[in-house]
């Protein structure tokens, strides 16, 4: 399975190698207009404010859970934190486009506050540093992954409170200093979400009277529309090498490797192995977007932002085959625990407390092997076509093919060892 994921990304190339010689995606130029309807309940104040409010009604459910609730696997405070929120945003990113700017309850409040101080939300005390890009993100991303995966009180619901406290200072202090631009660029999930969004086939495009109507759109030519800011690279370089971290730590042969205590602290261990695989991801790819021949070296230096596009897919795919299972049947769990938010044994508010946990797919390991498989190969077949569009539309002419090899290469090898440690637990 694993060796014909990986001819199906090298036959993918060579088809588009033969049949894709110039570029066909428009980024957000076109669009096939829906019925003006459909832009004006999607612009209605009315839902606009029930999503916000929507959105501060669970974060405010989650902080009463975690702050007055037993510290408790079963409190629900976690199941929102890692899993609605982690997991549970992306298939509805995918599905609805970039709703997390109306669910997020930094954005919100950041609104709040404006408006309380008569100031334009979209303005602070200083324009923010273009430099800066998604650098900030890439950090905030990094402190959740770290949390998640290497926390040794990842579980506890005191750390989530700390972590969600940190971050709600960092946003609403930076959003006050840099206005609203800020959350676009420097809070992890609005970036994560945004790009996942960029795979949805919803867009806006200015009709003839200057208003920007939703249009139904392919979703690789909202994907192709993604600017390349600084640090993008370094954004979708944790995200995919901190996916391929927790496999790698949840396999049989590092969790043999780790059974006998060592001389350095498991907490460093663990986070230099994070870091490990985060680097690896950055730099592989920014080498094999650079082996480009024919180009001056400032052209050279920006290809890796200019092609930071095509991991999105990829990342995607991973965050589905990883986490799918844990999506639907933890889901599923949390969902009967929020009818207990204090974990009391006694509460059942929203009559889910009877309900049972289906395990649909646990029982059937074969199917989500097959899953699996299909997210992975699906998410970098995706990659490898966003990819090429973009080469044969910026590479020297004598080059668009040959150019592409060493990214085609590594994207062999993101396949096959993606595929081969999510198969190794």
């Amino acid at each position: 399975m694993v060796v014909g994921a990986g001819c199906a990304l090298a036959v993918s190339f060579a088809v588009l190698a033969l049949a894709w010689r110039t570029s066909r995606l428009t980024g957000e130029r076109f669009g096939r207009e829906v019925p003006y309807w459909v832009t004006a309940v999607v612009d209605s104040p009315w839902l606009r404010a029930g999503l916000r409010a929507f959105g501060l009604l669970v974060a405010a459910v989650g902080a009463w859970a975690a702050l007055f609730g037993r510290d408790s696997p079963a409190n629900p405070a976690l199941g929102i934190f890692y899993i609605y929120l982690w997991v549970g945003l992306v298939p509805l990113s995918l599905l609805a486009g970039n709703v997390w700017p109306l669910l997020s309850p930094m954005r919100t409040l950041h609104l709040g506050l404006s408006r309380l101080l008569g100031s334009p939300p979209d303005r602070g005390l200083a324009p923010y540093p273009s430099w800066l890009g998604y650098w900030p993100a890439a950090i905030g991303l990094f402190a959740f992954v770290w949390t998640e995966l290497v926390d040794p009180d990842a579980a506890f619901v005191s750390t989530v409170v700390t972590w969600c406290l940190v971050y709600g200072a960092v946003m609403l202090v930076g959003s006050a200093v840099f206005g609203d631009h800020f959350l676009a660029r420097a809070d992890p999930f609005e970036v994560w979400f945004g790009l996942v969004a960029k795979l949805s086939p919803w867009g806006r495009r200015d009709d003839a009277d200057g208003r920007r109507r939703v249009v139904l759109r392919n979703p690789l030519d909202n994907l192709d529309s993604l600017r390349p800011h600084a640090g993008v690279v370094a954004f979708v370089g944790v995200l995919l090498g901190s996916t391929a971290y927790d496999s790698f730590s949840n396999s049989n042969w590092w969790l043999q490797q780790t059974a006998v205590p060592g001389a350095l602290n498991p907490t460093l261990r663990d986070t230099m192995v994070l870091v490990g695989f985060v680097a690896f991801v950055a730099v592989t790819f920014t080498a094999a977007a650079m082996a480009t021949p024919g180009m001056s070296r400032p052209d050279r230096r920006t290809l890796p932002r200019r092609l930071a596009h095509s991991l999105v897919p990829i990342g995607v795919g991973y965050i589905f085959a990883h986490y799918l299972t844990l999506l639907f049947e933890s889901g599923q769990a949390y969902l009967i625990f929020l009818s207990d938010p204090l974990v009391t044994g006694e509460a059942n508010y929203l009559g889910t407390g009877e309900w049972t946990v289906s395990y649909f797919l646990s029982a059937r390991p074969g199917l989500v092997a097959g899953l699996k498989v299909a997210f992975v190969v699906t998410g970098h077949v995706l990659g490898v076509v966003a990819a090429h569009d973009r080469a044969v539309r910026v590479l020297p002419l004598r080059h668009t093919l040959s150019g592409q090899l060493a990214m085609l290469a590594v994207m062999l090898v993101y396949t096959v060892g993606g595929l081969l440690l999510l198969f190794s637990v």
